[in-house]
């Protein structure tokens, strides 16, 4: 029988701790000091343009993320814009995760490995850069974890031979979330065979395996169209790495610690519902699933994924329900404060990282900060060109800080053309252009992040600056660069 002393105060909403632990963790350092990197910028670019400009530039680019840009153009909309707006749906999705991760663990293996996988959520070093990162992937791990917690749920009742209370109804939200991630990052279906690996590892009724099979076919045929008509933009993701042994270092880290949370789970007696049957395929699937995936195109990228960490932090609570059982015997008191104890520790060895993941150097660069260069340097009639041309992210984002400045390359905005960074003239348009200035504004990468310019329009921008113009001024900040330019009126 469990003592009293050792076990967590025995509330119907031990859920909210987590949530409001997540909530505090997310809110901390939300700006990144007024910094939003290319990604983001993204989103924000696209939030801002009307419902119609939105579904137009669908058609052509980054369809599979329609659903996510449409949710945070109401969200603009309702709020304006800014870094507040722009992350704090993934804050508050981690903390549904969270308290969802609560429930689940609460449920198979007690209240202390419910407690200790929702504290541990917003901690892993993965989910505390996306918890506040203005994209959709903690909302895809937010519907997983509900997704999650409705079969936990539905299993068991079937287990208990219980009809349960509106069990059509479960099942009908159960694939109504599979169906929301799967528009949101449709790689998310991959949650799919990990709860079929759940049904087989529990030896599920035959009744409950019609209606999953029901429910998932359904939000499978839900998103398959996406899934075909994305194929036709799969150029978007050219760019990712093939798959190397190097990259599989993480994922076998992360399954070595969901193994030995794995091996200290505890089952509880005359149940086959196990936390380790829920949680071990919840973060190994994915995972593996990604890797075999890539092995076809490459696609390793562990944002894509991020929603197997539910099953991380429930084998971590695992672990941590196994510390307090084996204090408790010789520390019946005691046991009750190793939770806490292990927390602030995991706090502060996390220190260094969390502080690094919230300041602008966590991201490859910063559109804003370059922005304010721009504001500064340049003078009204000065032109202004991008190199690679997705630079121009930091004009879409801070229009104001380019009043006054001509984009002398672009001949379709991105609005007019259905596109992320809209349309530019023809190499020999934007040579002539050029020759016409007199001072140039570039705007580009800074040296340390810079690629060779690929596209022959970028080497003929370039390559007039090198023979027509000389630099006067060079400033770099947060992965940016702007340099001014000024025509060379006499002999080199």
């Amino acid at each position: 029988m469990t003592s009293p002393i050792a076990a967590p105060p025995r509330r119907p909403y031990l859920w909210l701790l987590p949530a409001v632990w997540t909530v505090a963790l997310g809110v901390w350092g939300l700006s990144r000091q007024d910094s939003v990197w290319r990604d983001e910028a993204a989103t924000w670019q696209v939030a801002t343009r009307s419902a119609a400009d939105i579904v137009c530039m669908l058609e052509n680019v980054d369809v599979v993320h329609g659903l996510y840009y449409l949710l945070m153009h109401g969200l603009f909309e309702c709020f304006g814009p800014g870094t507040t707006v722009l992350r704090l749906p993934s804050v508050l999705a981690v903390a549904v995760a969270a308290g969802c991760v609560t429930v689940i663990g609460r449920r198979l293996a007690g209240a202390w490995a419910g407690l200790g996988a929702g504290l541990a959520l917003g901690m892993l070093p993965a989910v505390q850069f996306y918890l506040q990162e203005g994209r959709p992937y903690a909302l895809v791990a937010a519907g997983a974890a509900v997704s999650t917690l409705l079969l936990v749920s539905l299993l068991q009742d079937g287990e208990k031979g219980r009809e349960g209370r509106a069990r059509g109804v479960r099942w009908a939200a159960y694939g109504g979330a599979v169906l929301v991630c799967g528009l949101l990052n449709w790689l998310s279906l991959l949650l799919l065979p990990a709860h079929l690996l759940t049904l087989l590892r529990t030896r599920a009724p035959r009744g409950l395996w019609l209606r999953w099979t029901a429910a998932s076919t359904a939000a499978t045929a839900g998103v398959l169209p996406l899934i075909l008509f994305s194929r036709a933009q799969s150029d978007q993701v050219s760019w990712i790495p093939p798959l190397t042994w190097h990259m599989m270092i993480g994922p076998a880290i992360l399954l070595a610690i969901g193994g030995l949370g794995a091996l200290l789970d505890r089952p509880r007696a005359g149940t086959r519902l196990s936390l380790t049957a829920v949680a071990l395929p919840l973060l190994a699937v994915p995972q593996l699933g990604l890797i075999g995936v890539s092995l076809v195109q490459p696609l390793f990228l562990d944002r894509y994924v991020l929603f197997s960490m539910l099953g991380l932090a429930l084998l971590i609570g695992s672990v941590l329900a196994a510390a307090v059982r084996a204090a408790r015997p010789r520390f019946p008191k005691g046991s009750r404060g190793l939770l806490p104890v292990v927390v602030a520790v995991a706090m502060v060895l996390l220190l260094p990282q969390s502080l690094a993941k919230r300041s602008p150097a966590s991201r490859v660069d910063d559109v804003l900060a370059v922005a304010s260069e721009v504001r500064r340097l340049g003078d009204p009639g000065d032109a202004v060109l991008f190199v690679p041309a997705a630079r121009r992210d930091t004009r879409l984002v801070t229009p104001d800080a380019f009043t006054g400045l001509r984009d002398i390359a672009l001949a379709r905005t991105p609005e007019e053309s259905g596109t992320l960074k809209g349309v530019e003239a023809s190499p020999d348009r934007i040579r002539a252009a050029m020759l016409t200035q007199r001072r140039i504004l570039l705007v580009t990468d800074a040296r340390k992040v810079a690629r060779p310019a690929a596209a022959e329009r970028d080497r003929v921008k370039l390559s007039v600056l090198r023979e027509h113009f000389t630099p006067v001024s060079d400033e770099q900040v947060r992965g940016r660069r702007v340099t001014v330019y000024e025509r060379i009126t006499g002999p080199r």
